[in-house]
């Protein structure tokens, strides 16, 4: 097993090279441990209780649906969890209620304020609500998860197509790369947007058709690299050895060309996750993005927009959004430096 994933000394070397440039290193570190962080966000932000002891019972709201009857109520609807926080019939009994370090989710609204919302940052709700008074912070922490989930789902859908059509580009040549090539030129001239607002209309606006209908124009620029990087390395002695040698396209492509030919990926890779999550916001800054009532940081700039009176809601959004893509940015510019031969890293 310990062999499966042991590194090779060129990757150690790059690896030890990308520790030594610290504004890189350390922002892998802070943006992966907030990625973990928000798969957990609905145990960190959630208006539900993880753990609800009532008169004998042991619930677990946060992961189970319970109907307002369980608690004595009159409907089978959803309970208000934070008026049964105050119920005394919770504490009847020795029952006790464990809720997350933020008590709101990032739908439901909270109008228990005599003015209407938005409102204000405060001890209860620390970056304020919205419009309609649901929490900030909730929404950015869980609109995190969604940025972060379709920009590696982009970087990774975008990375295969790129490198399966440039490669095939590249190391058939003559009609083949012709052929691709034209087709790849009609199929970029199509208008993201339209071809985008036209699927939504038709199957509806969803993560499944966001992320495939951005990822289906997100690998153009990467094919590119990958058909020059085959077009330089099949011509390449050590390739030419190896073909006189009799070995088949599988193995030139895969143990000869493809991983020579990695550089130029993993340098293009983290500015791809920076383009999915500008991507993902700006639809939702135009309204195209998920549906309401989704998290999204595109739909905080919209509302900020329109209720500059209320500083708080675009100020969140925008520093959240800032701070993500200047950690991405750095961890770019740190890769392309380390698999840049001719750059010597100033951190020693």
């Amino acid at each position: 097993m310990r062999g499966i994933f042991r590194l090779s000394p060129l990757a150690r070397d790059r690896w030890r090279r990308f520790r030594r440039i610290p504004r890189a290193y350390w922002s892998l570190w802070i943006l992966a441990g907030a990625f973990v962080l928000s798969l957990f966000s609905d145990l960190i932000a959630n208006d539900r209780p993880l753990y609800l002891s009532y008169r004998g019972g042991q619930y677990f709201p946060a992961f189970q649906f319970y109907p307002e009857t369980t608690f004595g109520g009159r409907y089978g609807t959803e309970p208000d969890d934070h008026a049964l926080e105050e119920d005394p019939a919770v504490r009847e009994g020795g029952g006790w209620m464990l809720s997350p370090p933020i008590p709101y989710g990032p739908i439901r609204s909270n109008l228990d304020r005599p003015e209407p919302p938005p409102h204000a940052p405060s001890w209860k709700h620390w970056l304020g609500t919205d419009s309609i008074g649901r929490d900030v912070l909730a929404r950015l922490i869980h609109g995190f998860r969604v940025c972060m989930l379709f920009a590696l789902g982009l970087v990774l859908a975008s990375a295969v197509l790129g490198i399966v059509i440039g490669g095939v580009q590249g190391y058939a040549g003559g009609k083949t790369d012709i052929l691709f090539q034209r087709v790849i030129e009609v199929w970029a001239a199509l208008p993201f947007l339209y071809v985008l607002i036209l699927l939504g209309s038709i199957y509806g606006r969803n993560f499944a058709i966001l992320l495939g209908v951005t990822a289906a124009f997100q690998w153009i620029g990467l094919s590119y690299y990958m058909r020059g990087e085959f077009y330089r390395l099949r011509d390449q002695t050590f390739v030419l050895a190896s073909r006189a040698l009799g070995a088949g396209h599988r193995r030139l492509i895969f143990r000869q060309i493809f991983p020579n030919a990695m550089g130029p990926v993993i340098t293009i890779l983290p500015f791809t996750l920076i383009a999915g999550i500008g991507t993902l916001t700006a639809l939702a800054f135009l309204g195209f993005g998920l549906p309401p009532p989704a998290p999204s940081w595109g739909e905080l700039l919209q509302q900020g927009l329109k209720q500059l009176y209320c500083p708080w809601i675009a100020f969140s959004a925008v520093g959240a959004l800032f701070t993500t893509l200047m950690l991405a940015s750095f961890i770019g510019e740190g890769v392309r430096e380390v698999f840049d031969p001719r750059a010597k890293s100033r951190y020693h």
